[in-house]
């Protein structure tokens, strides 16, 4: 069945939207909340467009909100690649940028508040042993033998954390809630922890920080938003969130909303995991075209209309599953298709000397640079005497119906001539076909004979005295499996890497219209792929990445 793209009529997160207005009133807000511990990938794009295309609809603001309460994992590099990645998608918004640790003040006195309503606890276990008296699905908590501290021993503890007296990990700010909750996320939380580390932002002034979980529902309150949403990882999570902002009795009470994450086939999505594939050196940074980070699919030539396509289709539902990377790569071909000019690059050259045509002579054609669209206009490309074509595209002895070049044999040049073989040079060492000689119909120029004969083979080639020497870079998938993180016991996801997701041709050789080319440019290489000009070229040598080859497995599939 052939994949439709999914209306928004199936979008369950604003039906709710539409009830709450309908009720309320309300003016929706919505806001994107990233850590700035990692690069965004292809699972935040599908939040970025789901926060910011809920705010268009409902004519409302996001947010852009850092939640940078972890200084032990955060960079500044982070944070500006997070921006550029979403202005890249298209996205903007406006003068709604913030950060949690401008309410770090704010979080501090909501915490004095519930420790003064006997809500929280100052608790001197360790990690482990909070751990280990939290309890399982099956058998309730014990309660610390700190949970009985009273207000102002609580209060005085608290301060002192605050004022650096104490060594990380000595102690933790404890929600009361129930040790013998259901839900394990309410049997006491942590709200606090000590972390005598500067922040990016506040330098040295704080040695406590907020919990996520503390953080994160107070920081959409104090930004009024009104509707907060979560991949599903969060759902458990959302009593805490309610529980904090009605203990606190805050104006703003947002509603959190889950929705299923994004899974890909032959992906890792994990931060963690993405940043040790980096650390490691498994791959060429957060970048590298082989990542499912934004900047590398940007790198490796996908547009942002592309990702955007791709993260309409899959939509937004409840029920976690995993998408076709296939899909992604379709969304990619498609609209590449529709606005990348062709040009012609040969991977691996074969030279060809065109024996009848003038030594020293050379002529320009036209080519059309894109057979839909007219008003894309024509390019002009060198026509001399040596020329060279792929090596796959001549066989000595080949079998029937081929309609490649071989000798007696007559094809056509794209926008050129018809040529025929004539002799073959060979290599003495190893027997291949060194160079081939051939000769030409001046008569066909443009690639159309006035006498009605008809060749089947069409060769794409450049000029051996124009064209630009080229590397190019074949990428296939990083992995191996199709659910790389289901890995067998005691298998590290690392070793269901795919060690030949990486290919790199050089000797390559581009037609002369690419000599102004810039890095980030995309073209449709004839019978190649799509390729992007890496940012890595230099007047010395193009460098080319395969955004994604010319084959639709995923239109393949669903034409059946």
């Amino acid at each position: 069945m052939k994949e439709e793209k999914k209306s928004d009529g199936g979008n369950f997160i604003h039906k709710i939207i539409d009830a709450d207005t309908v009720s309320t009133g309300c003016k929706v807000r919505t806001r994107f909340p990233p850590e700035p511990n990692g690069y965004l990938h292809i699972g935040h794009a599908k939040s970025i467009v789901l926060n910011f295309t809920t705010a268009e609809k409902y004519n409302g603001t996001c947010n852009l909100r850092f939640d940078d309460t972890n200084p032990e994992k955060e960079e500044l590099q982070y944070a500006e690649s997070i921006q550029e990645d979403i202005k890249w998608l298209g996205f903007d918004w406006g003068g709604n940028l913030f950060y949690t640790s401008d309410y770090f003040e704010k979080l501090y006195g909501y915490a004095v508040v519930l420790i003064k309503k006997g809500l929280a606890y100052v608790d001197d276990e360790t990690s482990e042993r909070i751990r280990e008296t939290r309890g399982t699905l099956t058998e309730p908590g014990t309660e610390s033998p700190f949970r009985k501290r009273t207000v102002s021993e609580n209060l005085e503890l608290f301060r002192r954390m605050r004022e650096g007296e104490f060594p990380d990990g000595s102690r933790v700010l404890r929600a009361k809630i129930d040790m013998a909750s259901p839900n394990l996320t309410m049997r006491d939380p942590a709200l606090y922890r000590i972390k005598h580390m500067p922040h990016q932002r506040s330098g040295g002034k704080w040695c406590i920080y907020p919990m996520y979980d503390f953080a994160h529902c107070l920081s959409d309150s104090i930004e009024g938003i009104t509707h907060s949403l979560c991949t599903l990882e969060f759902e458990n999570n959302r009593p805490l969130y309610n529980w904090i902002l009605e203990k606190l009795e805050v104006k703003y009470r947002p509603r959190q909303i889950e929705f299923a994450r994004l899974n890909m086939s032959y992906t890792v999505l994990s931060k963690r995991k993405l940043l040790r594939l980096v650390k490691e050196g498994f791959v060429n940074g957060w970048d590298d075209p082989r990542m499912p980070t934004i900047s590398g699919l940007r790198r490796r030539g996908y547009t942002s209309d592309a990702i955007k396509d791709f993260c309409g289709r899959i939509g937004v539902a409840r029920t976690a599953s995993v998408v076709d990377a296939a899909l992604l790569e379709h969304c990619a071909r498609e609209d590449l298709n529709a606005r990348s000019p062709r040009v012609m690059a040969v991977l691996e050259p074969l030279k060809v000397v065109i024996e009848n045509y003038p030594d020293g002579k050379s002529e320009e054609l036209d080519a059309v640079n894109h057979p839909d669209n007219p008003a894309a206009g024509v390019r002009k490309i060198h026509f001399s005497r040596e020329i060279f074509i792929e090596k796959s595209d001549f066989m000595e002895r080949p079998p029937s119906k081929y309609f490649r070049l071989a000798p007696g044999c007559e094809v056509r040049l794209k926008h050129a001539y018809y040529i025929k073989c004539v002799k073959v040079i060979k290599n003495e060492k190893t027997g291949d076909a060194a160079e081939l000689r051939c000769v030409y119909d001046a008569a066909t120029r443009g690639g159309n004979s006035p006498d009605g004969r008809k060749v089947k083979g069409t060769l794409h080639w450049v000029s051996a005295r124009h064209s630009l020497p080229a590397e190019v870079r074949i990428y296939d998938k990083l992995f191996l499996k199709e659910n790389p993180e289901n890995a067998s016991a005691g298998e590290d996801f690392i070793s269901n890497i795919n060690p030949d997701s990486l290919k790199v041709i050089k000797g390559c050789l581009a037609e002369h219209s690419l000599s102004g080319a810039r890095p980030g440019d995309r073209f449709q290489f004839i019978r190649h792929g799509y390729f992007c000009l890496d940012k890595e070229s230099s007047p010395a040598g193009l460098v080319f990445n395969r955004t994604v080859p010319l084959k639709d497995t995923w239109a393949k599939i669903n034409k059946k």
